[in-house]
């Protein structure tokens, strides 16, 4: 039986990596220049922390996981989700302890154990940062901005920016007991899954995607009106902000995220012609989080983005940016097989000088080989035959421009910059 890659996940080849680097790169300039670092956390972490950090009522700890017993009888998971191994770690070392507020940007894969489509997998990886540190309301909108900024550097014209508050602490729980009024009529239209959220997390209800619980929730009412004070300021302190750097949004009281550990501000970049998987990327405040993981009170706020979705999203643009350097600029071709040494030497000077170089290692004809250095997109193929070597000389044949030279052996490496400068 052929062996295939386990079921939700994908193989990148080597035809779409320089695509992949290539929005990481950006992804990671942008967190830079934002003042963000980059931390590498394991694949693995104690079941613990996401149950007490992501919450035991989501789907991801209920359904998702993957989680597995070790050797020494230790509960493991694959994490599933980024910001609670950063919190882990903001707490393991002691990172409270320094100058706030703690800005770090992840990148890497995730696993949950979901049913698979078009944008979905069971590994999938994710870009994230991170704010430890501030309650500034400032930094949400500096946050939701990068966000909507990284969308654009990869030429993405038409996402959507979604934006809500989820409350506080203190005035949730009135807002929970009003969305319990509401709901208690019309529990029996809910699917099974929310009957038992209602119990522990009403709000998540908001976050069903069932056609039937969303019709029971579309008239719900808004938290907007149970905020407290500091809540309902902070918002609007982010929405003035955001409106400051001219970052559209449009409001969405139903949006509330699929993690327990969100306060305050909420939001989700959406891109239509997504179509069912529109959400590229979203996050929210979580003041809570470091505390609920053994931490200090320690406020909190990030995002993660779907990257997968979001190279679907920006290949579909026009945009510079996918145009890819080549993969080879250099071929080297040989008359016969016995001037392979002076074409391995000549390889080596080639690289040394950061040129991307290769030649033939499956004893093709010279003609062979100039058909391979076509295909392979080659800008300039050089030839080393018996006239060269006796003259310590090359031929040079440009590609592009159909033209071809011969050049002393001492000035190819200036030669060849030459012509690749004009490509």
């Amino acid at each position: 039986m052929e062996i295939s890659g386990p079921r939700g996940t994908h193989d990148i080849l080597p035809d779409e990596s320089p695509l992949w680097q290539t929005m990481e790169t950006n992804l990671r300039q942008m967190a830079e220049l934002y003042g963000y670092s980059e931390v590498r956390l394991p694949i693995f972490e104690h079941t613990e922390l996401f149950e007490r950090g992501v919450g035991d009522s989501t789907d991801i700890v209920q359904k998702e996981m993957y989680t597995f017993t070790d050797r020494g009888d230790r509960s493991l998971t694959l994490r599933p989700e980024g910001t609670a191994p950063c919190a882990r770690a903001f707490i393991e070392h002691r990172i409270y302890n320094q100058a706030q507020p703690t800005k770090w940007y992840y990148i890497g894969p995730m696993f949950r154990y979901d049913r698979p489509q078009a944008g979905r997998y069971r590994q999938f990886h994710q870009f994230g940062v991170e704010v430890f540190g501030s309650r500034d309301p400032n930094v949400d909108a500096e946050v939701i901005a990068l966000l909507v900024r990284m969308a654009q550097r990869l030429g993405i014209k038409d996402a959507q920016l979604r934006l809500n508050t989820v409350g506080c602490p203190d005035c949730r729980p009135l807002y929970r007991e009003r969305m319990l009024q509401y709901l208690a009529p019309m529990a029996g239209e809910l699917c099974n899954d929310c009957r038992q959220r209602m119990d522990k997390n009403p709000l998540r209800v908001l976050d069903c995607k069932n056609p039937g619980c969303q019709e029971v929730v579309k008239d719900v009412p808004a938290i907007n009106s149970y905020l407290c004070d500091r809540c309902g300021q902070h918002f609007e302190q982010v929405r003035k902000m955001l409106t400051a750097y001219k970052v559209d949004y449009f409001l969405d009281p139903r949006l509330v995220r699929g993690l327990d550990y969100y306060t305050k501000t909420a939001f989700e970049l959406l891109v239509p012609d997504l179509g069912a998987q529109a959400a590229v990327g979203g996050g929210g405040r979580y003041d809570g989080l470091i505390e609920q993981c053994g931490g200090p009170p320690t406020p909190g706020i990030g995002f993660a983005i779907g990257l997968e979705r979001l190279l679907m999203a920006a290949r579909k643009q026009d945009s510079a940016i996918w145009k890819l350097p080549p993969t080879m600029e250099v071929f080297v071709a040989v008359a016969d097989r016995e001037y392979d040494t002076q074409a391995c030497l000549l390889l080596d000077r080639l690289r040394l000088a950061g040129i991307k170089a290769d030649k033939d290692y499956m004893d093709r004809s010279l003609k062979a080989q100039m058909k391979y250095a076509g295909k392979s997109e080659a800008r300039i193929v050089v030839v080393i035959g018996e006239e060269e070597i006796r003259k310590d000389s090359y031929v040079l044949r440009d590609m592009m421009q159909k033209e071809q030279q011969e050049v002393p052996s001492s000035q190819i490496i200036e030669r060849i910059k030459s012509i690749l400068v004009t490509s």
